[in-house]
This record gives structure tokens, sequence and C-alpha cells, in this order.
């Protein structure tokens, strides 16, 4: 008599394994409103912390943009800021959440079997709450000026889809990391910090690439930068066509962002077999 056995295992190809992903979409689910419910239960600001930080963070880049003079194309500057800060807000949110998702949920990964990428992938719902809770600020922004909402407008849901890619792709390969190497939790918001200054928030991309004193090899390396085309985008599609898209190197961002989740998932999915035994 042949005995039944259960295998706690995942599949060993890559087709199980992603179907191994849409069976446990339930789990997906518990973690993403899990979440959701402790990001703003037991907190005395609440839900208005969605819509304080990154207000806070408009008033003070377009203070920095105005006193430095920075190029607004001929558009309010608070809201070129505005269509700036939040996207990034996001990006630079779901990086750290899914950098630190295993971390965080260590009891759950080393006690039973289940596709990991589901972990940090769960956690881009809460920020995408974030992000339509403040969209509310643009939105009112908008109305306070007077500015019309143009055709672009169409194209913002591919501009986040990007801006999902690009936070998944680097935030993935960062989550397998931080469980190796614990010391890349300090990485995290130094890379963080280093991209308010090397997006262009408080500035736009014309500042770069309308500068005869940046030289081209700077201006491209500038592109690598996956949030800069990203940003670019969303302030073409929410404030219309005074915004510029200088399309080769938007394409250079794109590239990056697609890039680095496939290394991010092929990495992830090498290391996620020894998850259970170091975290």
């Amino acid at each position: 008599m042949s005995k039944n056995r259960i295998v706690i295992e995942p599949g060993t190809t890559a087709g199980n394994y992603w179907k191994d992903l849409w069976t446990y979409r339930g789990l997906f689910y518990f973690l993403a409103w899990r979440d959701i419910l402790v990001r703003y239960k037991q907190t005395f600001v609440g839900i208005a912390w969605s819509v304080l930080r990154p207000l806070l963070a408009i008033a003070a880049f377009s203070f920095i943009g105005w006193m430095f003079e920075t190029n607004a194309q001929g558009t309010p500057r608070v809201l070129l800021v505005a269509a700036a800060v939040l996207p990034w807000q996001f990006f630079s949110s779901a990086f750290s959440e899914m950098s630190n998702s295993l971390i965080a949920n260590a009891n759950l990964v080393s006690k039973i079997y289940f596709p990991r990428l589901i972990v940090p992938a769960s956690t881009v719902i809460v920020c995408l709450v974030d992000f339509f809770i403040s969209l509310l600020i643009i939105v009112a922004l908008m109305i306070a000026y007077g500015h019309p909402i143009s055709i672009n407008i169409l194209f913002f849901p591919l501009f986040l889809a990007l801006a999902v890619v690009a936070a998944s792709g680097i935030g993935i390969y960062m989550a397998a990391l931080n469980v190796k190497y614990r010391d890349f939790k300090y990485v995290v918001p130094f890379l963080i910090q280093l991209g308010y200054f090397i997006s262009p928030l408080m500035y736009s991309s014309q500042d770069i690439y309308g500068n005869a004193r940046i030289p081209e090899w700077l201006q491209y390396l500038y592109s690598l930068n996956p949030m800069v085309g990203i940003i670019d985008g969303f302030r073409w599609s929410l404030l219309g066509n005074n915004m510029i898209i200088h399309w080769t190197p938007f394409c250079i961002s794109v590239g990056i962002s697609f890039l680095f989740v496939i290394i991010g998932v092929v990495y992830f999915r090498k290391m996620e077999k020894q998850f259970a035994d170091v975290i």
C-alpha cells in the first residue's frame, strides 16, 4: 500500500510556483488587509497622516525650488512639486515596506510553506491606499489654481503601474538581501534619502536636460534613476502638455525598472529556499 505524503516545499518548476501564487491568493488578501488595519489602528493622527506627510513635503520642496529659482515650465510651482512628491512618496514607502517585509513576518516565513513573494507583494497594497488618499491633495490644488485637466490624464494609470513596477523590482531584491545580510536595513533609508536629491522633486528634468553646463554622459547617468521618467510621466499626465517628457531618458528609466524586476524576482527565487533557515 502506498503512503500518502504531504510535500511542503515550493514547486520544482517556475510554472508550479506561479500557480502556487494564485492558489495562496487568500493569504495575499489577508496580509494586505492586516497591514492596512495595523497602519491606521491606534494612531493619533490616523488616516490624516497620509495627507499631512506629503503636504509638508510639498511645502518644503516648493520653498526650496522657489529659493533656487528652478524651472517650473510655466506651471504653478506647488503643482509641479505635488505631481512629483506623490509618486515619490509612494515609491519610497513601497520600497521601504517591501525591503523589511520578510523580517517583519519572520514567524510566518519560518513555520509554513507558501510562496514568499506574497509577503513583499502584499505591502504594495497598503502604499497604494496611502497614495490614493494623498491624491486628494493635487486634486484640491488643481481646483484652487484653476488648472484644467487635460486628456493626458488617461495615461495616469500607466505611470502609476510603472511606479509599482519600479518599487517592486528594487523592493523584492532588497527584501531577499535583507534576510541574509541584516545590515542592509541601514542601506534602505540612505537610498531613500539620496533619492530626494537625484529625483526631480524640487526641480524639473528640464533643469538637467536643458542645461548646457551638464555633460551629456551625466544626463544619461541621471536617467538611470527609474523614478526620473516616472515622475516626468506623472507631471505630464496630471498637468498637461506644459510638461515635457524626454523620450530617450524616459525609455531608459522604464527599461531600468523592468530590469530590476527581472533581477529582483530571479534573486528572490534563488534565495527563497534559504529564508526559513536564516531568518
